[in-house]
């Protein structure tokens, strides 16, 4: 998140949907899960995995969101968020080999071509036979034999080419409903981050105030919005948890810790209004 001195850069009003991202957020694959088998996750962030641990690693538009919706507050489009991610989630993506399917093919064709070659040579074996009046039955039974292996083949051929056919049919549809979820991933990002500047928008008087229970923090760094903090990112991350109302003890790092003890003799519970959990039990830190 930031250096020591709280020098990293936070989001602007430029930034893409993508930096905001939650971590772990969306998901490709069959419901439930991505093309690599992660988790769908929630369509609304749980606060303590954004706000939970100091530094954050977030935006302020995201810890600011979090810590209004531990207050109990909603952005306008909440609703809207649990059905774009529930469509996501019934998106089924069926796995289709073609690769198989080809290889099917090709193995068919070609033993159809080798038991052809067999019946041609057969064939000509008894008519040799019999041009010189010979005994045939032997070769009879064979060309009969290889003839009805050659059938058994020209059938599983027809039979590969048609399930290459329904798989090729299936991978279009599987690459229908891909771009499906990319369309629907995308509206729930876009919908993900307009809730986001609502809520940070709604909450940011309040954490101007904050601002000013923050060592080395100050409320005339917050300008109008979020996207106008110019001040160090580390102390609006403190100011955010400050303000929300989470349920578990603030699990903090020890960059944070020294933030704190390096700027006066205030203490992490104090700034935060909250219980902490120091790095590795050390009351020091």
């Amino acid at each position: 998140m930031s250096g020591i001195n709280g020098q990293s850069d936070r989001e602007s009003p430029g930034e893409t949907p993508e930096s905001e991202e939650p971590a772990g957020g969306l998901e490709r694959g069959p419901a439930g899960s991505d093309d690599h088998g992660a988790a769908l996750g929630p369509a609304v962030p749980e606060s303590t995995a954004v706000i939970g641990r100091l530094p954050t690693g977030a935006s302020l538009r995201r810890e600011l969101a979090a810590a209004a919706r531990t207050l109990g507050r909603a952005s306008s489009v909440e609703g809207e968020l649990v059905e774009i991610r529930d469509a996501i989630a019934a998106v089924e993506v069926e796995p289709v080999d073609l690769d198989a399917a080809r290889r099917r093919v090709a193995a068919a064709s070609g033993e159809e071509e080798r038991l052809k070659e067999r019946v041609a040579a057969l064939r000509g074996r008894v008519q040799a036979r019999r041009a010189v009046e010979a005994e045939t039955d032997e070769a009879l039974g064979e060309l009969e034999s290889a003839a009805a292996e050659l059938s058994a083949a020209q059938s599983e051929r027809i039979a590969a080419e048609q399930a290459l056919r329904r798989a090729r049919e299936r991978a279009a549809d599987a690459r229908d409903a891909r771009e499906r979820r990319l369309e629907l991933r995308d509206r729930l990002r876009n919908r993900r981050r307009d809730a986001r500047r609502e809520l940070a928008r709604e909450t940011y008087p309040a954490f101007r105030e904050a601002l000013a229970a923050v060592p080395g923090a100050d409320p005339a760094d917050a300008g109008e919005d979020p996207g106008a903090y110019d001040g160090p990112p580390l102390a609006a991350s403190l100011a955010a948890v400050r303000l929300a109302d989470l349920e578990r003890p603030i699990v903090l790092g020890t960059e944070a810790a020294r933030w704190v003890a390096g700027r006066g003799e205030t203490t992490p519970e104090s700034v935060l209004d909250a219980p902490v959990v120091r790095p590795c039990g050390r009351p020091g830190l």
